[in-house]
């Protein structure tokens, strides 16, 4: 396997001033969950894209000594969604 094949983006670094997303624990609304996207696991935090029943959210994992805590997004319609991981991509919003 190529690595691109398993590498994810670097999303850029925050920008001064960029606005913070309500980060929340997951409700666990679905069992199955598709991860549409996501950044590259050579980073501390990950963030993907995900999607089910119809919606998508985007979850962040902080990986630390202590282990991993994962939070989400709320859940958008998928154009809103698609949007705010378009932000979060070129550091607008985290």
């Amino acid at each position: 396997m190529a690595d691109q094949d398993w590498h994810g983006s670097h999303p850029v670094p925050f920008e001064d001033g960029y606005q913070r997303l309500a980060w929340r624990a997951p409700r666990g609304r679905t069992r199955r969950v598709r991860v549409r996207d996501h950044t590259c696991e050579c980073m501390s935090v990950i963030y993907e894209l995900c999607q089910a029943g119809g919606l998508m959210f985007i979850q962040r994992t902080v990986r630390s000594d202590g282990g991993e805590e994962r939070h989400e997004t709320a859940w958008l319609a998928c154009a809103q969604a698609k949007r705010l991981w378009g932000l979060l991509l070129d550091g607008r919003v985290g």
